[in-house]
């Protein structure tokens, strides 16, 4: 005797996976670097904390609408890193949102890798640094897909010549900037 089993549920969880995993693609940036390089410089994390201003990013679905967005760092005494992401809903006057997280230096990477959690204990996203100005004035973060960058200072408006240096080395970096979207301060 042989069970039947209605197709009719198998079909909804197929169509739901199907429709999940297209959001789930659909939700990600364009992949703006192929071959993301590993961080070439150590990061001193007492230099590397504090409030950093977004210049430019990679537009990505958690910070759609964003404006003025400001990254600040701390680290705890566990010595993982506090970090409170502000941004302005639509313009720079905009209401605020904030979101925050932690994250975790992966071992062996000169501080320059973080894995970064805003939900609950897991971490999943990668925070690399991958080049800094000497004096901590400028930083370029990204991550191993090359669908995300961010262009960070400790100005909301560098001068231009800061901003060519950021943009010239984020392109050495092979990062697409014609993909890059400006941060309104």
């Amino acid at each position: 005797m042989t069970l039947r089993r209605p197709l009719v549920p198998l079909a909804v969880v197929a169509v739901t996976a199907v429709a999940l995993g297209a959001c789930a693609v659909a939700t990600r940036g364009r992949v703006g670097n192929r071959s993301v390089p590993e961080p070439a410089k150590t990061v001193d994390l007492n230099r590397y904390v504090g409030l950093w201003y977004e210049i430019g990013r990679y537009e990505n679905w958690f910070e759609r609408g964003c404006e003025a967005v400001t990254a600040e760092y701390r680290v705890r005494d566990s010595g993982a890193v506090q970090v409170i992401n502000r941004c302005r809903r639509g313009d720079p006057n905009g209401p605020t949102k904030i979101a925050e997280g932690r994250a975790k230096v992966v071992a062996g990477s000169g501080n320059a890798k973080l894995k970064v959690s805003f939900f609950g204990p897991f971490y999943f996203g990668d925070y690399w640094v991958l080049d800094h100005d000497p004096d901590y004035a400028w930083s370029i973060v990204g991550e191993p897909s090359g669908r995300y960058l961010w262009l960070l200072s400790r100005t909301a408006e560098p001068s231009v010549e800061t901003r060519q240096i950021i943009d010239a080395r984020a392109r050495e970096l092979g990062y697409d900037m014609s993909l890059v979207r400006p941060t309104q301060h």
